[in-house]
Formats: structure tokens, sequence, C-alpha cells
């Protein structure tokens, strides 16, 4: 009798069908050990390939998260604001969904090559986000553009650069998704997944883009308005003026005109105006 630790164990050995991917083949066993109502006393686990599979697919959205925040850090020190990183990463879930939808179409579940393929929309897609709102951003502070004008532009010039780009890579994918022989198994869903969620992303993205950066804006500047105004210290000011004739001390007038940048001679000195006090 063989054990697996303290316990007697049995192994069930099994193969994949020719286009059956181990993640449905796994769903199966869990399916069928279910409907068979198998006592608590016996425990089923895994092992070979499958076992570092399922363990993949538990740490996977971990793995996502952490990409998330990374790409958010980045884009808020390369911005600095915590506001416009959000705009960009709002053009992610369109490619999500749209990678899931093209899975789905498929036939093919959500195995670790398909989950690789979604982190690869993450750095794709985000371009998008980033040819626009940077766009804008130059727009506003350059030519004081209203935020409106300047997404709208953005829209406008940026449309073809971001189609070149989207549809290179979706050029890309097609082999691996349409693709047969030896390994193409383990390469379509990769296909699958950057085809799709390029296609929706860029359906998308000029709509759903600007509007999140609007309404984003406008959450900026209620933001602002809701901030306590701290007053300001006031300063104390004295106005100068040339003259023959110096009211102080030549040499400290002198010391003082060649401070502010001003020439002043043996006849011409800074003095202060008649009547003016400081404002403290």
């Amino acid at each position: 009798m063989s054990h697996q630790g303290q316990f007697p164990a049995a192994t069930l050995t099994f193969n994949l069908r020719p286009g059956i991917a181990l993640g449905q083949a796994t769903d199966a066993i869990a399916n069928a050990a279910r409907e068979i109502g198998l006592p608590s006393s016996v425990i089923g686990s895994f092992q070979g390939n499958a076992r570092p599979f399922q363990d993949s697919l538990g740490s996977t959205p971990i793995l996502i998260v952490a990409a998330l925040i990374v790409v958010y850090l980045i884009l808020g020190m390369l911005y600095e604001s915590f506001i416009l990183p959000l705009t960009i990463l709002s053009t992610l879930p369109s490619a999500g969904v749209g990678a899931l939808l093209a899975l789905r179409l498929g036939g093919m579940d959500l195995s670790v090559i398909g989950i690789i393929g979604i982190i690869l929309l993450i750095g794709i897609v985000k371009k998008n986000g980033i040819m626009l709102v940077d766009f804008a951003i130059n727009a506003e502070r350059e030519r004081h553009m209203a935020p409106l004008d300047a997404i709208r532009e953005a829209c406008l010039l940026r449309f073809r650069p971001i189609l070149m780009t989207t549809a290179a890579a979706m050029l890309a994918g097609i082999p691996l998704a349409l693709g047969h022989g030896t390994g193409s198994e383990l390469r379509q869903p990769l296909g699958y997944a950057m085809v799709g969620g390029l296609a929706l992303s860029q359906v998308l993205t000029l709509y759903t883009t600007p509007v999140v950066y609007l309404y984003l804006d406008r959450f900026q500047q209620w933001l602002d308005r809701a901030r306590p105004i701290r007053p300001r210290p006031k300063r104390a000011c004295i106005k100068w003026r040339r003259s023959s004739r110096c009211l102080s001390h030549p040499v400290a007038c002198g010391e003082l005109g060649h401070r502010l940048g001003r020439q002043s001679g043996p006849a011409r000195h800074l003095v202060p105006e008649p009547g003016d006090l400081p404002l403290v």
C-alpha cells in the first residue's frame, strides 16, 4: 500500500485529448468528484503538472494587483499626480474584458498562458491612455486650453498613432491565435487574449478615456476648492526711487542698489519714497 505522508493513497492518472487544456481537465475531475459524493475522509489532490498549475492560479490575482500597483506608482511619479494615473489605468478593464471574451469564443479556459496575455495587455494598452493624457496636459499648460478642448484635440491628433501601434500588436498576435502544429495549443490562448483585448480596447479607448479624464479633472478641482487655503504671511514692502541725494548712509545705499541689480554712483542713490512705510 502506497502512502502520501501518513495516509494511504491511491493514484489515478489521466491524459489530455487534443485541443483540451489542463484547466478544463482539472475542472472536469473536480466536478466528477463532487457528483460522486465522496466521504469527508477521502481527500483528493493533484500531482504532477496539475499541482503547479493550481498553485499558479492561486497566486494570479496577487500578481495582477501587484502589476497594477507598480504601474500606478510609476505613472504617479512621472506625472506628479495621484489623479492622472487613474485616467490611464481606466483603459485596462476594456482590454481584460476583450481578452476574456476572445478566450470564451475560442473555447479556451483562462490558463497560465492566457493570464500572461492579460498581463502583457497591461503594458500594451496603457500606451493609448498615455498618448491622450500627455497631449492634453501639455495643451492645458502651454496653450492654456480648457480640459474639454484639450482632450478632444488629443483624440483627433493621436488617433492615427494609437491605431498604428494597436494594429501592429494585433497582427503579431494573429499567427499565435490561428497557428496549428506541435505546441500550438500552448500559444493559442496568448494570441486570443492579445487580439481580443487590443480590439475591444481600441474601440472603447477613444470614448471612455476622455470621459474619465474630464470627470477626474472636475474631481481634482473639487478637491482644490475643498482644501482650506492657508493665509500667506505679510511681508515688508518699501518703494525705492533714484535721487541725487541719499537720505541714508551713501555706502549702505550703494550696496543696496548693487544688490537690487541697479547701478548707483556718487550722485544717484536709492532712497525710500516719502511717506512709504513697511507693511507688517
